[in-house]
């Protein structure tokens, strides 16, 4: 059974601004730049009455489109071992707006759990095992300056995702639009 997301895609002079950042860090798996996106809600597994009772949701989402721009880079968790390398998010309101705006559909209407989470807008770059402190460490400090032009966000999209070995492998399932 895939596992289904909601997210803002990226323009490509974004995308090539984030993969612009990719050096050797033993311990990184940088994420393909087809896959870079912001994550509204991640939903799991779900069945196919469940799949189109979220597509109905989410086609009734409505919300003014916004602008966005991509600042700096930083780590998850922030105590202990890193595990996932991201870039940040400036000028967040609209997003922020729009991914309550999901949530409350997708709870109250498609009867999914709410988030277990809070809401952190970042794009994650790489997934990190056992990488060099010392490398880590001076590629946040060279990038801590990293901001990208601001782009406009006025759609998002339902994607599946299938684990392989190689990777997962991403299908946009649907996509809504405003503006």
């Amino acid at each position: 059974m895939p596992r289904l997301f909601v997210a803002a895609g990226l323009p490509e002079r974004i995308r090539d601004d984030i993969a612009g950042l990719y050096e050797a860090i033993p311990g990184a798996r940088w994420t393909e730049d087809d896959k870079l996106h912001i994550t509204l809600r991640f939903i799991g597994g779900v069945d196919g009455a469940a799949a189109q009772s979220i597509d109905s949701v989410l086609r009734t989402v409505t919300f003014a489109p916004f602008t966005l721009t991509l600042k700096s880079t930083g780590f998850f968790p922030p105590r202990g071992q890193p595990r996932v390398l991201w870039c940040g998010i400036s000028g967040g309101d609209g997003l922020i707006r729009l991914q309550k705006h999901i949530e409350r559909g997708l709870t109250s209407k498609a009867g999914l759990p709410p988030q277990d989470k809070k809401f952190h807008p970042h794009i994650t770059i790489a997934r990190l095992s056992a990488a060099s402190d010392e490398k880590l460490a001076r590629f946040l400090a060279k990038n801590a300056l990293f901001e990208t032009e601001p782009f406009m966000v006025s759609g998002f999209a339902l994607y599946s995702s299938l684990l392989r070995s190689e990777g997962a492998v991403y299908t946009r399932e649907a996509e809504y639009r405003m503006g």
